[in-house]
């Protein structure tokens, strides 16, 4: 019995798919105005961030940017340069610590619910809704000869397709190159190789993927997809089919509702991305009929089985290792962030002569100090060396620096050349801020004092 409604079931599947690409069915529910409130939520924080300004010592900048020609990312207050590219690590390892424990808890939330190609796609889907109709109309309108009414309605629908993949690209562009100078920089056909590469890539990635690939994208290019599973255990809620109970009226709308156009009354499939649009369908039938709501529910195998929902830790020994490495990674990422150093220095000794005697009978060596002033305000440095008797050095000793600047400093250093001591000494350079006391460094170096 159960092998011959799979097989009415896998054929209505396969006459659904044969009538073209997948036109999933509207629907409404919880799940539903929660993927919508995700959407909202990552579009104003995309469109609008790149228009985000922040002001700092009296300038006007962007306040998140990545500036590549200048080798920063401004992040509101913070100033990242590519000596932090370990904080960057972490948070990546983080973000995808994160998401192995989200999928150990609950499956593809993440997929179903803030992925981009997700999140464009319900995008791109509700303005091909809004132009050719709902999935029935537009599936007649696929299977229609060509037309007038199809040409014209299919060109609305790609140019507009096309105008949002545009300002897409342009925003993507404008965390790059400050969007408002990039903006008359398109109006003007000026942009620079770099920026009209990314533009129209950008574009043209954001078009195909959202508008035309779809559901391929989570059934055959997603990589996660194929080794979700072994994030998965008996305790993963996840959507599923309650087989235990018998209210299914077989009316095929978790399949007419679904993005990538599953059967999830067939078990777990890696195409499913938890979306839970089937859970607000089958709830919606359910509720029609006068039966329980939840034939089709997050719910573990645990669960589906009869069995009592994991209690505790140890009973879900992949959550705790992943909760734990996100505990870890998250205080290592704080340690990192409140260590990192405000003032970097490089010091170069003068390859063109070891060293020089003065006509007191003093020894002196030539030095380049590179300071690198990461804090995003103007800072003058003290530079102080020891390490033998009488050392000192010749000239000037305080440097100003720029906010967020790089600047070279030749110094003369000066010892006693009476014979005491020889060879090549080691000394180091303490360099401090007179604003700030805690913010120094100390490099070593060596002095060459001859025989």
């Amino acid at each position: 019995m159960n092998q011959s409604v799979s097989k009415v079931r896998a054929a209505k599947l396969e006459l659904y798919r044969k009538k073209g690409k997948i036109h999933a069915k509207a629907t409404s529910g919880r799940f539903n105005t929660l993927r919508w409130v995700i959407v909202w939520l990552t579009q104003i924080i995309f469109y609008g961030g790149c228009w985000l300004s922040w002001e700092s010592n009296g300038l006007t900048r962007q306040a998140v940017l990545f500036d590549i020609a200048h080798e920063k990312f401004y992040l509101f207050g913070l100033v990242l340069w590519p000596q932090d590219a370990l904080l960057l690590a972490i948070v990546l390892i983080l973000a995808a610590t994160g998401l192995f424990l989200v999928t150990a808890m609950a499956g593809r939330l993440f997929c179903g619910f803030a992925c981009p190609q997700t999140v464009y796609t319900m995008i791109f889907s509700w303005i091909e809704a809004k132009v050719e109709g709902d999935h029935l109309a537009r599936l007649k309108l696929d299977q229609s000869p060509l037309s007038g009414r199809k040409i014209l309605l299919r060109s609305i629908k790609h140019g507009l397709w096309l105008v949002l993949a545009a300002w897409t690209a342009i925003s993507f562009v404008g965390y790059f190159t400050p969007i408002r100078q990039l903006l008359p920089s398109i109006l003007n056909w000026d942009v620079g190789p770099w920026e009209g590469f990314w533009l129209i890539f950008y574009a043209a990635f954001t078009y195909v993927q959202a508008g035309l690939a779809r559901e391929a994208v989570c059934q055959h290019m997603c990589p996660y997809s194929r080794f979700q599973g072994v994030m998965f255990d008996d305790t993963t809620a996840s959507v599923s089919y309650d087989q235990q109970r018998s209210d299914c009226i077989d009316c095929g709308i978790c399949v007419q509702v679904c993005p990538t156009g599953i059967d999830i009354r067939d078990g777990l499939q890696y195409q499913c991305i938890n979306c839970g649009l089937c859970v607000d369908a089958c709830d919606e039938v359910m509720l029609k009929i006068g039966s329980p709501t939840g034939l089709i529910r997050f719910a573990s195998e645990r669960e589906l089985a009869g069995r009592p929902k994991a209690q505790g830790w140890r009973e879900r020994p992949r959550v705790a290792v992943y909760a734990g490495l996100l505990v870890i990674f998250a205080g290592f990422l704080a340690l990192t962030a409140t260590k990192r150093p405000l003032l970097l220095v490089d010091v170069l000794r003068d390859r063109g002569a070891l060293l020089r005697e003065t006509a007191e009978g003093r020894i002196e060596n030539a030095y380049t100090l590179k300071l690198m002033n990461l804090v995003e305000a103007p800072r003058d440095f003290t530079v102080e060396v020891n390490g033998l008797p009488g050392l000192e050095i010749v000239g000037e000793r305080e440097f100003a620096l720029e906010p967020g600047s790089i600047r070279a400093v030749s110094l003369t250093v000066s010892a006693p050349g009476d014979g005491t001591l020889g060879g090549i000494q080691p000394i180091s350079f303490r360099i401090a801020a007179r604003q700030d006391a805690a913010a120094s460094v100390v490099e070593k170096s060596s002095f060459a004092l001859g025989r």
